[in-house]
């Protein structure tokens, strides 16, 4: 059979972590000029993979996309490296000549098993797992990665000065030459310069004699300002690691101001450090200034790692409440949870695990116990890995009643998941008009955009939704504009 749709990937690349759910994006393409294409796409794990949608209906010369979600994992792939012989993908795709009962997987589904006989063409996948942790495991293991540049698309800055220390002092040249050759390359280094003194060992790294002072009063010696200066430290790093909270607040306050998120080299990022000590006060001001409160240094570890290991109750309530990611592990499969219980800091325990109790009422739609919790002080913004809130949670559920609880709580009417979704968005995938109705009741942005630019109203439209497009434009909403054709379901819907 000729050519129906256009893969745009060639395999299916898991960002693999731990103990969570790992995604991928697959994108499709239509190239039959008149007939609508069906697609279904089938599995050899089943046990392993959910797909969403699993099958579609493409009109002519139209995208869409869907969505491989790898179930929970609690132990690494095997084998490794990288690519799994044995997880693999087909999307079958067939011409569509008759009119089918809607576009849903359903409708598409009925469609394919009523004719077991038909000729398809077949696009096979096969799955390649990748990330840091992944890479961080073969270095210490000291194995050499196969020459594959997708291992290292998705590495930041750090994850990848910190794979290639590692490589370094591990006593392999080999395992260095294969980092270098999936794209991870040495910066070059440059000569020593004598540091006798304070000022010479700031003006090697470019950092003044005075912001060095703003960012740690008191007279230091020669020695530590270099031993310092060495970790790759900005003055912003100096302060928040000293707790200089004014000279903090003036540094991110200048034009010009220091990159919030600079990494030294470890990986840590300002935020990191003022966790790591304590300083509270820094910590708030960092976050209000927008910091990542989900970054990560060389081991995996965040900002809530580090304030759950201190049993710092405090911070760790101001990170949750700011959006930190409770579900994140280390590159040792470690979460805050299981941090804070390994030091037994109770305390840090039972607010940790309040707030998945949250999420968790919100989405099932538990009213009676997510009230419980919240009239404890249990915070309503939450987030889980997919930075989505009980909020977003209780939206696209349509749990109508739940949202209103929240949002009566202090819950964010406009915050946003990890693609940019707010919960109208998500209250209008999950098609609810009552719950979609409430939340414009309540103040939400019937124009609010995704990070792909999608408006509630074009999701409404693109899915079929008629009542509560409807709805959206007697209510405010423009007409539907987004910056890409693809499908701009989330994620997170059909957990």
């Amino acid at each position: 059979m000729a050519k129906l749709l256009e893969v745009a990937e060639q395999e299916v690349l898991i960002d693999f972590q731990l103990g969570v759910k790992c995604r991928a994006t697959v994108h499709l393409k239509s190239i039959h000029p008149t007939s609508h294409v069906a697609f279904k796409v089938q599995t050899s794990s089943p046990h392993k993979f959910l797909v969403n949608p699993p099958n579609g209906l493409l009109p002519p010369l139209s995208t869409a996309s869907f969505q491989v979600i790898l179930k929970p994992q609690s132990q690494l792939p095997s084998p490794f490296p990288p690519r799994s012989g044995s997880d693999r993908f087909l999307v079958r795709a067939a011409p569509v000549q008759e009119a089918l009962p809607g576009n849903n997987p359903d409708s598409v589904n009925a469609w394919f098993s009523a004719r077991p006989h038909l000729a398809t063409h077949d696009t096979k996948l096969k799955v390649v797992y990748t990330g840091s942790l992944l890479l961080r495991h073969a270095v210490s293991e000291r194995h050499r990665v196969r020459p594959q540049k997708s291992l290292a698309a998705r590495l930041g800055p750090g994850d990848s000065a910190g794979l290639l220390r590692s490589a370094s002092t591990c006593g392999d040249p080999a395992v260095l030459s294969s980092l270098a050759e999936v794209g991870l390359k040495p910066p070059k280094q440059k000569p020593p310069r004598p540091r006798s003194t304070m000022s010479s060992a700031t003006a090697s790294r470019g950092v003044s004699t005075t912001a060095m002072e703003a960012a740690a009063p008191g007279k230091r010696s020669a020695d530590a300002s270099v031993a310092s200066s060495s970790k790759g430290w900005t003055p912003l790093h100096f302060a928040a690691a000293s707790g200089s909270y004014d000279a903090l607040v003036r540094l991110i306050g200048e034009k010009g101001a220091p990159e919030l998120d600079q990494r030294d080299g470890e990986g840590r990022t300002p935020l990191l450090l003022a966790t790591s000590k304590g300083h509270v006060k820094c910590v708030r001001a960092l976050l209000e200034r927008g910091a990542d409160a989900n970054a990560r240094s060389n081991d995996g570890r965040t900002a809530l790692h580090r304030a759950a290991a201190s049993g710092d109750h405090e911070t760790v309530a101001l990170l949750l409440d700011v959006g930190a990611d409770p579900s994140a592990v280390t590159a040792r499969g470690r979460s805050p949870l299981d941090v804070a219980r390994d030091k037994g800091h109770q305390e840090v325990v039972e607010i940790l695990e309040r707030g998945e109790m949250v999420l968790t009422a919100a989405r099932r739609g538990e009213l009676k116990r997510l009230e419980s919790l919240l009239r404890k002080g249990v915070g309503p913004n939450c987030r889980d890995q997919y930075g989505m809130t009980a909020l977003h949670s209780a939206a696209v559920k349509g749990h109508r009643d739940v949202v209103h609880l929240l949002v009566e709580f202090g819950a964010g009417l406009e915050c946003q998941d990890v693609e940019g979704h707010t919960p109208l968005h998500l209250a209008v995938e999950g098609g609810s008009l009552d719950t979609v109705e409430a939340l414009i009741d309540l103040g939400a942005n019937v124009n609010a955009k995704s990070s792909r630019g999608a408006t509630p109203l074009y999701m409404a439209k693109s899915m079929g939704y008629d009542a509560v497009s409807q709805l959206l434009i007697t209510r405010g909403a423009a007409s539907p504009c987004v910056g890409s054709s693809s499908s701009t379901m989330s994620p997170t819907s059909h957990n």
